[in-house]
C-alpha cells in the first residue's frame, strides 16, 4: 500500500484537485506542502492533531512541511465555521502565541537540517501597500465567486464584516508567496477552507501561468474529527500547564466508542491491520482500543515514558479507586465556614462543576464519590482533619477525578 492509498483508507482524504499528480508526489517524496495555524490561543489543542498527524506522516515519506504560523491573517480572523465575529487580537498576543506554537510544534516535526520549515505569514502580510495589492491581485478575485463559498454563505445572515470578507484574499496570497519563496507545490487544510485554498491554486496560475506547480489537496474532517475539534477547543491543550497529561490521557481514554475506531485510523500511527483487529472489539473488549488510543496520542505528545505513567495511572485509578498522580486541587482555611466544607462547594471550587446547582445535581444522581464511597447527601461536609496527607480523591461520573489537598 502506497503513502497515499494509507492516506485514503484512514479517511483522512476528502478532495483533491489532481488526484493522480498528487499521489505521484507524496509516495516519491516530492511535495512542499503547508498547513496554517491561526495563533487564536496560546497553546495548539487537540482539534489541531489531526494536521499534526498529517504532517508527521508526509514528513516521515521524505515530503517537506511548512508549518505556516498565521501572525498577519490572525489580525483579521477566520470567518470559516463562525457565526459571530472573532475577538479581536493585539499584536502582542498574536506575536505571543506565535512563540509558543513554535515550541509545541517542533516537539513533534522535525525542523533540523531543513527538513521542515516554520514561517510567519506577518513577514509579507503586514507591510503590504493597500492600492498597490489591490491593483495588482484585487482583481484576481471574483465578488461574486467569493459569495458563493460556503465560509462565506453562513455568515451573510448574521453579518459578515469587511475586515473578514479579506480573509480569503490573504489565505490565497499567503499560497502564492510560499509559491514563490520556498517552492511550496502544494497546500492542506479542513474542508471548510476548500473554497480559501482553491481561491490560492488560481492565483498562482493567473499570475505565473497556467503550467505553475500548485495542487491543492483537503483533510477530511468527518463527524469525528469535525466533533474532536469543536469539543476539544479550549478544553484539551497540548500545553501540559493548560491540559495534565493525566486530563490528556483521559480525554482519550473517554471517548465515545462510536469514534474510538476513527481516531486510532486518523490521529495514530499504528498499523492499519492492527486497529482493523481493533475494529472487532465489541462491548468492554472495546476499552483496549481506547486505551490504545490514549498512550499512543499521549506518548507523542508528551513522550513515552509519560504516557506509560499516565497509563499505568489511569489503570490504578479505575481498579482502586484512587491515583497517585491526578489534577489536583488546593483548599485553603479561608475555604472552610466554621471549619468545615461541603462536597457542593468542594465539587465547584476544584473545577469539577462549574456550579453548586449542577453539584447538587451530580450528588442526587448518584455521581459523585469521595476516596471510593458513593455520596448520598448534598449535605455532606469535611473537616480539615479529613484530609489524609494524599488529599480527597474526588469522582464525578466516570471520567472526572481531583484530588483535593488542603494547606
Amino acid at each position: 500500500m502506497t503513502l497515499y492509498e494509507e492516506l485514503t483508507a484512514r479517511g483522512l482524504i476528502a478532495q483533491v484537485t489532481n488526484e493522480a499528480e498528487i499521489s505521484e508526489m507524496i509516495d516519491n517524496g516530492k511535495a512542499t506542502f503547508y498547513i496554517g495555524f491561526d495563533p487564536t490561543a496560546d497553546s495548539l489543542h487537540a482539534g489541531h492533531f489531526m494536521a499534526l498527524s498529517f504532517m508527521k506522516r508526509l514528513q516521515m515519506a521524505g515530503n517537506k512541511p511548512i508549518a505556516l504560523v498565521g501572525g498577519g491573517t490572525g489580525m483579521i480572523g477566520d470567518p470559516s465555521g463562525r457565526t459571530d465575529l472573532r475577538n479581536m487580537m493585539t499584536v502582542e498576543d498574536i506575536e505571543h502565541n506565535c512563540e509558543c506554537f513554535k515550541k509545541q510544534m517542533s516537539k513533534f516535526i522535525d525542523f533540523s537540517e531543513g527538513k521542515a520549515l516554520m514561517v510567519n505569514n506577518a513577514d509579507w502580510l503586514l507591510n503590504l501597500n493597500y492600492v498597490d495589492f489591490l491593483r495588482e491581485f484585487g482583481v484576481c478575485f471574483s465578488v461574486n465567486r467569493m459569495l458563493a463559498a460556503e465560509c462565506y454563505k453562513q455568515r451573510l445572515e448574521q453579518g459578515l464584516s469587511f475586515l473578514e470578507f479579506n480573509y480569503m484574499i490573504m489565505q490565497s496570497y499567503d499560497f502564492y508567496e510560499l509559491f514563490l519563496r520556498h517552492g511550496c507545490n502544494m497546500q492542506f487544510g479542513g474542508n471548510d477552507q476548500w473554497s480559501n485554498m482553491l481561491g490560492g491554486t488560481e492565483l498562482i496560475r493567473r499570475k505565473l501561468g497556467k503550467d505553475s506547480h500548485a495542487l491543492t489537496i483537503t483533510l477530511l474532517l468527518n463527524s469525528e474529527g469535525d466533533k474532536m475539534g469543536k469539543t476539544a477547543k479550549g478544553a484539551v491543550w497540548l500545553d501540559a500547564e493548560k491540559t495534565s497529561p493525566f486530563e490528556f490521557y483521559q480525554y482519550w481514554r473517554n471517548v465515545a466508542d462510536a469514534d474510538v475506531i476513527n481516531c486510532l485510523k486518523l490521529l495514530t500511527f499504528l498499523p492499519l491491520e492492527e486497529i482493523l483487529e481493533m475494529e472487532k472489539l465489541q462491548g468492554q473488549e472495546l476499552n483496549r482500543a481506547k486505551e490504545a488510543l490514549a498512550y499512543e496520542l499521549t506518548s507523542l505528545i508528551h513522550g513515552q515514558e509519560i504516557a506509560e505513567r499516565e497509563r499505568d495511572t489511569a489503570r490504578d485509578l479505575f481498579k482502586s479507586g484512587g491515583a497517585a498522580d491526578m489534577p489536583t486541587a488546593e483548599l485553603t482555611a479561608s475555604d472552610f465556614t466554621e471549619g468545615t466544607i461541603d462536597i457542593l462547594s468542594i465539587l465547584q471550587k476544584s473545577g469539577l462543576c462549574p456550579s453548586k446547582s449542577e453539584a447538587r445535581r451530580a450528588v442526587e444522581q448518584g455521581g459523585v464519590e469521595v476516596n471510593g464511597d458513593k455520596v448520598t447527601s448534598f449535605s455532606a461536609s469535611f473537616t480539615p482533619d479529613d484530609f489524609s496527607d494524599e488529599g480527597l480523591i474526588i469522582r464525578r461520573g466516570k471520567k472526572n477525578f481531583r484530588r483535593i489537598i488542603c494547606n
